[in-house]
């Protein structure tokens, strides 16, 4: 034996293995997904390579750590009370029912709950996404006190997206108002398109709206709206077709500019 051991750890949703010294100190990493093996030590590769021989799978590459990205560099000067990307589908409505949660007993349903529930059932949506190299964040703070429900960057373009609760009702919509069931006609295609505008100026780059419509028992749109795109939280997954716009690298710089809070004080 060498005297080094392998600690599994987690790290954003990967798993990575460290090799680690008896004082604790790292002298490498392996990472599964990319199959590369980081020295920080080249005079200990060989008993790196001995002490992670019961865990690689296959070929893998040796060398020192990767460069960081000027997106990686930007997230790791990130102070975390401004860091947004930690934010949970409905963050900004979980925050206020634990701040003012109500009357244990209502006559109605807290509609802030009925908001919240549609916020998480698209936001768990756009989060599966990941994987075919979009990144979403949730709950985008805007001066006065609106906000971005979800922003969602990728290879399709940038989307921002504005989730209704429609649980069983039927939806009309007829720019710029979107009607529920029986209820009064709100022109809420004005606030998603504002939404999108204020993004847009913000990451100096265009953003489509979109208004995501939860669980409705039908929809019916009379023409299609100027510059919004309406869904159904099923219809969701198919922003993961889009491509063609946008390369990993500027997804990743765009991801890390929409982060910093500090980005959405002047819009």
């Amino acid at each position: 034996m060498n005297g080094l051991r392998v600690v599994p750890t987690w790290r954003h949703g990967q798993e990575r293995l460290y090799v680690c010294l008896p004082d604790g100190g790292n002298v490498a990493w392996y990472d599964r997904e990319t199959a590369r093996v980081n020295l920080l030590r080249d005079d200990r590769e060989g008993e790196v390579l001995e002490a992670l021989g019961p865990f690689l799978t296959g070929p893998v590459t040796v060398g020192p750590p990767p460069v960081p990205t000027p997106a990686e560099l930007a997230r790791l000067t990130l102070h975390p009370d401004d860091d947004l990307a930690p934010n949970r589908p409905g963050e900004a409505l979980l925050i206020a029912l634990e701040r003012e949660p109500g009357p244990a007993h209502r006559l109605r349903p807290d509609p802030r709950r009925r908001a919240l529930t549609a916020e998480q059932a698209a936001g768990g949506v756009l989060d599966r996404l990941d994987g075919a190299g979009w990144r979403t964040l949730h709950s985008v703070p805007l001066p006065g006190g609106d906000r971005i429900h979800h922003l969602v960057i990728g290879p399709g373009g940038l989307f921002a997206v504005h989730a209704l609760p429609a649980r069983r009702q039927r939806v009309h919509v007829t720019d710029p108002l979107v009607t529920l069931g029986r209820r009064e006609p709100l022109p809420l295609l004005r606030r998603v398109r504002a939404g999108a505008d204020r993004a847009s100026y913000a990451l100096t780059a265009e953003v489509h709206a979109v208004l995501v419509l939860v669980d409705p028992a039908d929809v019916t749109v009379r023409e299609p709206p100027r510059s919004v795109r309406v869904l159904t939280d099923g219809e969701l997954p198919e922003l993961a077709r889009l491509g063609g716009m946008l390369k990993p690298a500027d997804v990743e710089a765009l991801h890390a500019m929409a982060r910093d809070r500090a980005t959405w004080t002047r819009v």
